[in-house]
């Protein structure tokens, strides 16, 4: 569990300037490139105003080979659950943003009845589910207005393919991204995606989780701890707790993330105990932008 840092000022005025502006005018993902927009001829911006967003990534492991792919509808209501109530910091939080991994475009559907104030954005991949779910990917749920939803492709080998989905929630002036990386491919693509994945994000308020398949001192994902902080490390430690499982429920490493810019408090927590319907934890995090 990670424990609530104080806060610090944001990076730069000009960065939260161009993030206020983007929110204001509906400006897409690729007008945001990274540190910030042109200057406001007469002077910064407001300072936007606080948010605390409580957040679960999890791969949930929908795909038909996985713990629970022959019944999905069990798992999707495992998932609700979940996004209805998790836990942080030995406390109970009602979440307002899921990043998803190998989910189905199945539970998606069901997802957008059993939480219809949610707004979903949904980027398939190669894997499929069982019992008509279609196929497995990531996702981005926000119980507010979810905007300027783009899906693109990171650096993979040839015959792979990896896609990074990113969002902007206005309200909350925070761009939101997930993703998925592989075991299969070596460090080096790794290290390639993880960049391009902190390109697409930027470096004001953001929140970008995924399983990265890769423990934290691995050097492939140095691009995303020298740009975020991720919530569960230990001051500038690339720590936290494990979140990968194996068939009895022993959790092995860590290999799910989320980051966060680094002007915002966090407070991060992973399941003690085994969770039978995928194998992975999920991680919950209290995220404070001042």
């Amino acid at each position: 569990m990670r424990s609530p840092r104080a806060l610090i000022p944001l990076l730069s005025v000009c960065a939260a300037a161009a993030v206020v502006t983007a929110a204001a005018t509906g400006a897409s993902i690729e007008g945001l490139p990274g540190g910030g927009g042109p200057a406001h001829a007469d002077g910064a911006a407001p300072r936007p105003a606080a948010v605390t967003i409580n957040a679960v990534s999890w791969n949930v492991c929908g795909g038909s080979d996985c713990p629970s792919g022959s019944a999905p509808a069990k798992l999707t209501k495992d998932i609700v659950q979940r996004m209805r109530e998790t836990e942080v910091g030995g406390r109970t939080v009602r979440p307002n943003a899921a990043l998803l991994q190998e989910v189905c475009e199945g539970q998606i559907r069901s997802f957008k009845t059993s939480l219809p104030k949610w707004s979903w954005a949904f980027a398939p991949g190669d894997g499929a589910c069982a019992a008509g779910q279609g196929r497995a990917g990531v996702a981005i749920g926000t119980d507010s207005p979810l905007t300027a939803q783009r899906q693109i492709k990171l650096p993979a080998p040839a015959g792979s393919s990896r896609v990074a989905l990113c969002g902007e929630v206005p309200s909350w002036t925070t761009r939101v991204c997930v993703t998925q990386f592989t075991a299969a491919e070596d460090g080096q693509w790794r290290r390639k995606e993880a960049g391009a994945l902190t390109t697409l994000a930027g470096t004001d308020r953001v929140l970008v989780g995924g399983d990265l398949a890769d423990v934290p001192d691995s050097p492939a994902l140095d691009p995303l701890y020298a740009a975020y902080d991720e919530c569960d490390q230990s001051g500038t430690s690339r720590t936290g707790a494990n979140t990968r499982q194996d068939w009895q429920g022993t959790a092995l490493d860590k290999t799910d993330y989320l980051f966060i810019g680094k002007s915002a408090a966090v407070s991060c927590s992973v399941p003690a105990t085994p969770v039978k319907t995928s194998d992975h934890r999920p991680l919950s995090a209290v995220v404070r932008y001042q």
